[in-house]
């Protein structure tokens, strides 16, 4: 079988790793058991979580077993990385809701049955810590001079807020994390984003010490986009992988808008599709570009939603830009439907509206707001006056625009904001 190494180097995802060559050869000797830590700050996980995800999905998919670690405990504390001021504390209620919730969303990508993977709430041993014991036992194999060297204190200690102590004690409970699994479960690896890099430098030193036992780490690149925006933001906000926050079809719009630059690098770190298949996207331009941007969007809604609600925002998508097209060579083992998609214009984001108000008219910029197209009424005149909204396709051309019955078409009206903002008003008998 493949090296899981070589699968995530050549997808993308390796920033740095520890003790490469024993890392290799501990991997090809047999099963490895690998964690990730996601810490609960909020009921959904993001976009920005996919890459660690999708790398325990590699190595349960190469035959290793993979753990991913709730962070009820360290939740309670919170990760100073990354951050120049401190998070808000959460209480325990708000993070056992968040780790329920987050547990349901990773078994999407992980099998968890017969002990393939573990689910692993890092409350169960933080909580019951005693605290003498633990500096004592632990405390005592780190330097304090060192932790204040780490990148994720350097830029605390550097700001107006400055590092409080319980942010202080992140990385040994972190490391702790890494004791604690070894001990528990013989895992050896510890993935994390580059900005965890110290932390999990931190964890492997103390395995090593206090067991003389091989432990390594991997840490993963940062992603952005092609514009160098952080990967999974927009102008609304995160992108999130549960349908109450960010419905399927705004979800498989995110990926369709993809940047051209990023499509093929997106298919290799955010699906399943061999990598032969994705190296031919690099090549392609128009029509064919833009159906690879599809399948990129299909599939990746497909593993967070289903494959049911990714065909319904693919039918759904095509109701408003027209079907696509899909050659059969393209990236073939893709499910995505091929040669068009029937219209689902039900599944574009709708609300009703009686008729008998389109009689008298309704000011579009109140509508716009009303449906969540736009922040404010005046969000919306300033959209308006710019030139970005527009009606059944149309360039509205005044802020003093009304939606009347002429607007309807079949007994609908589609609002749009810019490119990518769509919203359907079904006008309801009188």
């Amino acid at each position: 079988m493949e090296n899981v190494i070589d699968v995530l180097e050549e997808r993308g995802f390796i920033d740095n790793k520890t003790h490469e060559q024993e890392l290799r050869d501990c991997i090809d000797a047999g099963p490895v058991t690998c964690y990730v830590g996601f810490d609960p700050t909020a009921d959904s996980l993001h976009i920005g979580h996919l890459v660690p995800i999708m790398s325990l999905a590699h190595m349960q998919r190469c035959g290793h077993r993979p753990i991913a670690l709730v962070g009820g405990g360290t939740g309670l504390v919170g990760d100073p990385s990354g951050k120049t001021e401190m998070r808000q504390i959460l209480t325990p209620e708000t993070v056992e809701k968040n780790v329920i919730a987050l547990k349901g969303q990773l078994s999407h990508f992980i099998d968890f049955r017969d002990d393939q993977a573990l689910l692993l709430n890092n409350a169960d041993w933080l909580t019951r810590l005693e605290y003498i014991p633990f500096l004592r036992d632990v405390g005592r194999h780190f330097s304090v001079n060192r932790m204040l060297k780490a990148e994720s204190y350097r830029m605390r200690l550097e700001s107006d807020e400055g590092l409080n102590f319980i942010e202080f004690n992140y990385m040994l409970l972190q490391a702790y994390d890494f004791l604690a699994l070894y001990d528990r479960t013989g895992c050896q690896l510890q993935m994390g984003g580059s900005d965890q890099w110290g932390n999990i430098v931190a964890g492997i030193e103390l395995v090593r010490k206090m067991r003389q036992a091989p432990a390594f780490g991997i840490t993963f690149r940062l992603i952005t986009t092609a514009s160098g925006a952080k990967m999974g933001k927009t102008a609304a906000g995160a992108v999130w992988l549960d349908a109450n926050r960010t419905s399927p079809y705004d979800y498989y719009q995110y990926w369709i808008n993809t940047d051209d630059q990023d499509t093929a690098r997106f298919l290799a770190l955010y699906t399943f599709l061999p990598m032969e298949e994705i190296r031919v996207v690099k090549e392609l331009e128009g029509a064919d570009l833009n159906a690879a941007k599809a399948v990129l969007a299909f599939e990746a809604t497909a593993m967070v939603h289903g494959p049911d609600e990714a065909l319904k925002a693919y039918q759904a998508a095509a109701s408003v830009f027209g079907a696509r097209d899909i050659p059969q060579n393209l990236l073939p083992h893709s499910a995505i439907p091929r040669g068009g998609a029937d219209a689902g214009a039900d599944d574009v984001p709708h609300s009703e509206v009686p008729a008998a108000e389109l009689t008298d008219g309704i000011p579009l910029f109140k509508m716009l707001h009303q449906v969540g197209l736009t922040a404010s009424g005046g969000a919306s005149r300033r959209l308006i006056t710019q030139g970005g909204a527009y009606v059944n396709g149309e360039r509205v051309p005044s802020i003093d625009y009304l939606l009347t019955q002429a607007d309807l078409r079949d007994g609908t009206i589609l609002l749009r904001c810019g490119k990518k903002k769509f919203h359907r008003l079904i006008a309801t008998p009188e």
